[in-house]
This record gives C-alpha cells, sequence and structure tokens, in this order.
C-alpha cells in the first residue's frame, strides 16, 4: 500500500531529525512537519475531516486532536497557528477563524 510505504518514510523523517541534536534539543524540536492528504473521502470529493499530521515544532506534542466532523475548524486555522509559531504575527490566513488553541 503506497500510504504504508509513505508513512513509514514520515516516519524514519521524523526519526532522523530527532537524533539531529543540537545545543537546545533535537532538529525536530525546531521544525515543523506537516503531512496530510487534501481529500477525506476522494470517492465523493469530500474535503472535510481531513487527516492532517503535524510534528513537532514547539507546539505540544504526542497528542491526537479530533474535531467534530459536522462543525469543524478550517484548516486554514492550523496554517494560521503555524504562522504564528514561525513568529508571524499576522491576523489571518485564507479562510481562517482563529488560530488551534488546542495545539497551545
Amino acid at each position: 500500500m503506497i500510504e504504508l510505504g509513505q508513512l513509514e518514510l514520515l516516519g524514519e523523517f521524523l526519526q532522523d531529525l530527532k537524533d539531529v541534536k543540537e545545543p537546545d534539543g533535537a532538529l525536530l524540536d525546531h521544525t515543523m512537519v506537516l503531512y496530510g492528504c487534501h481529500m477525506d473521502d476522494a470517492n465523493i470529493r469530500n474535503n472535510t475531516n481531513l487527516p492532517i499530521i503535524l510534528a513537532s515544532g514547539g507546539f505540544r506534542y504526542s497528542q491526537h486532536l479530533a474535531f467534530n466532523p459536522y462543525n469543524n475548524k478550517p484548516l486554514a486555522n492550523l496554517y494560521l497557528s503555524m504562522l504564528h509559531n514561525l513568529g508571524l504575527e499576522t491576523d489571518h490566513f485564507a479562510s481562517s477563524t482563529g488560530t488551534l488553541t488546542e495545539l497551545a
């Protein structure tokens, strides 16, 4: 399966980043890696409830966030949160309605 192979490679990449030590932590601690899909169900062209992985980058990690699929937050909220994490204080990104406070 293609997805299984891709996720195995992602895991290896994240481990490689974790293995690179810097004075104040691992390289993974200073890197945001976003992995996901643009469709939840390509059979019906559904772009809600997307499977997304955000690894490290200064966010609280080792957590699983599941949002209400019927009253979901825009994916742009994740991007806005990532911009803020990079120090780019902007009020919005695309269709964002705010940041994802669940990441803090």
